[in-house]
């Protein structure tokens, strides 16, 4: 059984998410991508391939059954919403049409008329501005579904490395207060669910980032790691999860480390992005694990800076529409 067309929502037009959609589209067959369509922005995205200097035919469509035979010859766009390309000037209308577009894609996502969502990257500021109530668009989708937003977890993935970052948006002082065994367990298990269901990864690897530094040298310097992260290790291997650590984070992205796992699970954001992106910056992917849809996402921001001005790299959006594909079409096939 294959499955539907993807979804993907704009993202702010003042960013760089219009011209990556063109360029992925025009990319399309070189890249083996999926058949996909895009949730409003007509003109936003016909004006972003011309100033891209892309031939990118943009085409209306009525339904997202539309979407697979106007692929081959033109970027699909479903829906009226639209608005103007002012690239690099970011501005409420913009965001109530990113809004408005990720709305359509989760709505079709989960209604099954789309194989799954890619969102364009999007301002958390200026969507709050127009009444966006959510930390990011990963807990946006998670309440979309009916999913508590604790067991909608983030993974980063590139060629090089796969991390998922325990605790996310918050100060780096709260972290210690937030981490707790069976939190760790609860999306441990998650990631290893996703990894066997998604990725076809029979027995998943886990390898468990430590949070003080060398792990704590025997509390020395903390004690989360023999209280906290070493039971919540010992009860997932006994559990049948092939999980490992606490590992010191500062030896764990090592060339000949990385070859003994597949997914490093770290204590907080910067622990797990800044490998993922010193590694695979221009093709990293944001996947929201443990969704009963598809959902992944460039692994990088608006970029109003370089916005319109032909700099910016496709290579995360095609990865991230790429990958998309190939979990819905595993979910199809199983």
């Amino acid at each position: 059984m294959a499955s539907a067309p993807l979804a993907v929502s704009l993202g702010d037009p003042a960013g760089v998410g219009p011209e990556l959609i063109c360029e992925a589209w025009a990319r399309r067959e070189q890249e083996r991508l999926p058949p996909f369509f895009v949730c409003g922005g007509v003109e936003v995205l016909r004006k972003a391939a011309a100033v891209k200097q892309l031939d990118v035919p943009v085409e209306s469509i009525g339904s997202a059954a539309e979407s697979a035979p106007a692929f081959t010859r033109a970027l699909p766009v479903l829906g009226h919403g639209d608005g103007s390309y002012c690239p690099g000037e970011p501005e409420p209308a913009g965001a109530r049409l990113a809004l408005a577009s990720l709305e359509s894609a989760a709505r079709l996502a989960f209604g099954g008329d789309a194989g799954g969502v890619v969102t364009g990257p999007i301002s958390k500021a200026l969507l709050a501005e127009v009444g966006f109530a959510f930390p990011g668009q990963t807990e946006f989708i998670a309440n979309a579904c009916g999913i508590a937003p604790e067991d909608a977890v983030m993974m980063l993935a590139g060629p090089s490395l796969k991390t998922v970052p325990l605790t996310v948006h918050v100060a780096l002082a709260e972290v210690p207060q937030l981490l707790s065994a069976e939190m760790i367990e609860r999306r441990a298990r998650i990631v290893a669910a996703a990894l066997r269901s998604d990725f076809g990864l029979t027995a998943p690897r886990l390898a468990i980032c430590a949070l003080n530094p060398h792990a704590g040298e025997n509390g020395r310097m903390g004690r989360e790691e023999i209280d906290i992260i070493a039971p919540a290790i010992a009860d997932l291997r006994a559990g049948g999860i092939d999980a490992s650590g606490p590992h010191p984070a500062d030896t764990l992205f090592a060339p000949h480390k990385r070859a003994t796992y597949d997914v490093a699970i770290a204590m907080y954001h910067d622990q797990a992005l800044v490998p993922l992106k010193a590694l695979d910056f221009d093709c990293g992917v944001n996947v929201t694990l443990g969704l009963p849809i598809v959902r992944t996402s460039p692994d990088h921001g608006t970029a109003f800076d370089i916005a319109g001005k032909c700099l910016a790299d496709a290579g995360a959006m095609i990865a991230a529409i790429r990958m998309a594909g190939d979990i819905a079409a595993r979910r199809a096939a199983a």
